[in-house]
């Protein structure tokens, strides 16, 4: 365990250059450890309602779990007046930021390899051990990239573990509008298809750039009923990706947006009977993946040496894209 004073000292007092950002349930700060160590602490507010709850649901879910696609618990803090978790730095930030930041931008096989990387999470959330793990609110910002731009799932604070052959459970602790499933949001009903709900969601933002919160979404049209009533035609894809992809051949693109956007229609269906299991989600985007990238070797076979090289060096690096 790490003391306060290690904390209150690697993170300047808790200072505000050093603030990654807030939640629901407290603040996230950037620390730097004794052994030079960097780290994110995740500092819990008390004074919320909830708090204390949501730091011991978060290290109950966090004790079961590990996986290459989830925030790595490092350890904790714990006294009467103070809660924190200490976890793994993720030097790029979050999905949130790499979408609606200024200046920053991803390509397809970026946007689609955290597709990869998250249903992967949840898949090891839902199936990796006896009992289902529900995270109850995923959304970009708690989608976390890595110094090689690799996701991770995090924030498990209203997490909930399913018992051993339950399929769902009652909460009254509510995730993030425009992410939260329907019934979850009516019913307070917790399964795993509210997760993958939230997935569908994401896939659609990851390829429109739109929030699902977004003040074109009043009244009766909806996100997903604008993709829908749109699918056949470019004009819900993100302009960004449209520039960054220019040059790639229009029937490929046009084939693994739409797969993607199909994707996330049947993902973030209202019914939870009509939505996917996790298996069959990974299947699909581990395809879709494939397919990509199989185009883009097939795409630089065409070029001539030098930019043959130039096409290799690019597909191992997927470069970030700054604007």
């Amino acid at each position: 365990m790490i003391s306060y004073q290690e904390l209150r000292s690697g993170t300047n007092n808790f200072c505000e250059s050093n603030l990654l950002g807030t939640g629901g349930f407290g603040s996230v700060y950037k620390a730097i450890l004794p052994d030079e160590t960097i780290v994110a602490v995740k500092v819990l507010n008390l004074q919320l309602e909830g708090g204390f709850k949501s730091f011991d649901a978060e290290c109950k879910v966090l004790r079961a779990i590990r996986h290459r696609n989830l925030v790595k618990v490092i350890s904790t803090c714990s006294n009467p007046e103070f809660r924190a978790l200490v976890l793994q730095y993720m030097s790029n930030g979050s999905l949130e930021k790499w979408l609606y930041s200024h200046n920053y931008c991803l390509n397809l096989v970026q946007r689609v390899s955290i597709m990869v990387d998250v249903a992967s999470a949840l898949e090891y959330l839902h199936n990796g051990q006896s009992e289902s793990v529900v995270h109850c609110d995923l959304k970009p910002s708690n989608i976390l990239l890595d110094e090689d731009m690799v996701a991770h799932v995090g924030d498990f604070g209203i997490a909930k573990i399913l018992a051993e052959n339950k399929d769902a459970t009652q909460t009254r602790t509510l995730g993030t509008l425009g992410y939260i499933a329907p019934e979850y949001g009516s019913e307070g009903k917790v399964s795993t298809k509210g997760d993958i709900y939230s997935y569908g969601i994401i896939l659609l933002e990851l390829i429109t750039r739109k929030k699902p919160t977004d003040e074109m979404f009043v009244g009766e049209v909806n996100m997903r009923q604008w993709i829908a009533s749109l699918l056949d035609r470019m004009d819900v894809v993100d302009d960004g990706l449209l520039r960054i992809e220019d040059g790639r051949d229009v029937t490929t693109m046009q084939t693994i947006l739409s797969s993607i956007l199909e994707l996330g229609l049947r993902c973030s269906a209202e019914l939870p009977d009509e939505r996917l299991n996790i298996k069959d989600v990974v299947t699909k985007v581990n395809k879709i993946k494939l397919a990509l990238l199989g185009n883009r070797n097939r795409r630089c076979l065409t070029l001539k040496p030098l930019l043959l090289m130039k096409c290799i060096v690019s597909s191992l690096l997927f470069p970030i894209c700054l604007l």
